[in-house]
């Protein structure tokens, strides 16, 4: 893959970039009215994969907060056409890397000494590359490490880097204002948060450390002395991404062993810890032979707070939603429903949020669930199309949902998502009270 010499740092630089890309765009929606008119019948499959093609193409060269929003957006999957699912999901791991002129001059401006000075060995290579930094390969005292490098100019873009998407999320992807400006908010928070590394450096060691009992899991060891709020160094973990892992046909019995491992540990750190490892994409796992699975890039992290869990997951127990006034006590806190809507909006968001909940909330249902129900999923996305879909949505005035559920809900489809992938039936266990009466008796 092309390195990258430089990086659009600047407010001007970035912003033409957008405008650059814009057009582009422009001209591809023009080329394809050309051509419906020409032939009345012609699909947007072919607008589809020329936009995908453009938008992550500048992108990728910008790094940063955009490139994230595009990661983020590829696995949401009902909400994108295929063509940008799969060309945003390269931005997981497989962005253009760094030269290794900006590698070094990353380490001489913040270690004061070059990447050979501290590691006996260094591959100024990446070995890959992503939306925030990308790693490279070194040893020190006969241990191969990870170093993860931030790319220049990341943490100060994100402000204006999110408001210049912004118009192009609304119209390429049928997104309503309110809630990409909460949608946003919530991003750029976190988008903060992952660019110190040295939070990220903390979370590692307390998140790790505190599920290293989880039956299947392994996690690096972590090197505060060559780290910094940029740079970051760590165990080099042996191990193939999901698709990799997938190629080496694995037994069910394997792919069933390392789905509870993933079960468990978002189990356990949802329930027990109250924070959660909210980037679940398969760029984050490496997955073995064995049945065993490491973990990295505890970067973004959701801190859960008590009222939103104790009111969100009330609702993955249908019991609650037996109880209408309790149900509507919790709509509100959750801003499903609010005090402006009018009794028909009332009653019309209650039965499309419990329709919701009952779809995404159907693996707590039982005591196992198979992840390989591909019928299950399509109802997911096909029920995503329909609230993309949605006038009252579309036209509505304020954002739905608590902004603390973005996160876990991403959280939540990204681990699906892994599971489906998997072809994994797993156990799904949660704490007693979230347990329906019917299991209960079961």
């Amino acid at each position: 893959m092309k390195e990258q010499n430089s990086i659009p740092t600047s407010k001007v630089a970035r912003a033409t970039k957008f405008v650059k890309t814009g057009v582009k765009i422009g001209g591809n929606y023009l080329k394809h009215n050309v051509k419906k008119m020409i032939d009345p019948t012609i699909s947007r499959d072919e607008l589809h994969q020329d936009n995908a093609t453009d938008i992550y193409s500048s992108l990728s060269e910008m790094k940063g907060s955009a490139l994230k929003v595009t990661q983020m957006l590829s696995m949401d999957k009902g909400m994108l056409p295929r063509a940008y699912r799969e060309k945003f999901a390269m931005s997981q791991y497989s962005a253009p890397p760094l030269s290794g002129p900006l590698v070094m001059k990353t380490f001489k401006k913040h270690f004061g000494k070059s990447p050979q000075e501290l590691y006996d060995t260094f591959d100024i290579n990446a070995s890959n590359a992503a939306s925030i930094g990308q790693v490279h390969k070194a040893t020190k005292d006969g241990k191969p490490l990870a170093v993860k490098v931030q790319y220049p100019g990341v943490s100060e873009s994100i402000g204006s880097d999110l408001k210049m998407i912004r118009p192009i999320a609304i119209a390429m992807f049928g997104l309503n204002e309110n809630d990409v400006d909460r949608y946003m908010g919530e991003v750029a928070e976190k988008l903060i948060e992952e660019t110190d590394y040295l939070l990220e450096l903390k979370r590692s060691v307390e998140i790790s450390e505190a599920c290293n009992h989880i039956d299947g899991l392994f996690f690096p060891k972590y090197y505060a002395e060559l780290s910094c709020e940029k740079i970051m160094t760590m165990d080099w973990l042996e191990g193939f991404h999901l698709n990799e892992f997938l190629k080496t046909n694995p037994s069910q019995e394997i792919r069933n062993k390392i789905g509870q491992a993933l079960w468990d540990f978002y189990d356990f750190q949802i329930h027990t810890l109250r924070k959660v490892h909210a980037d679940p994409h398969p760029g984050n796992f490496l997955m073995r032979e064995d049945g065993t699975m490491g973990v990295i890039d505890f970067g973004c992290i959701k801190v859960i707070n008590d009222e939103f869990y104790d009111n969100y997951f009330a609702l993955i127990n249908f019991d609650t939603l037996d109880d209408n006034e309790k149900t509507t006590r919790i709509f509100k806190t959750l801003d499903f429903i609010t005090k402006s809507d009018s009794e028909k909006e009332a009653k019309f968001f209650t039965e499309l949020f419990k329709e919701m909940i009952f779809l995404l909330g159907k693996p707590f249902a039982v005591e196992e669930f198979d992840f390989a129900d591909d019928e299950y999923f399509e109802s997911v996305y096909l029920y995503a199309e329909k609230l993309q879909n949605l006038d009252e949505l579309k036209s509505s005035k304020v954002a739905r949902g608590s902004q603390h559920g973005l996160y876990i809900n991403r959280t939540y489809f990204g681990l699906y998502s892994i599971l489906n992938e998997l072809k994994a039936k797993v156990t799904t266990t949660r704490p007693e009270w979230l347990r329906s009466n019917a299991l209960k008796v079961c």
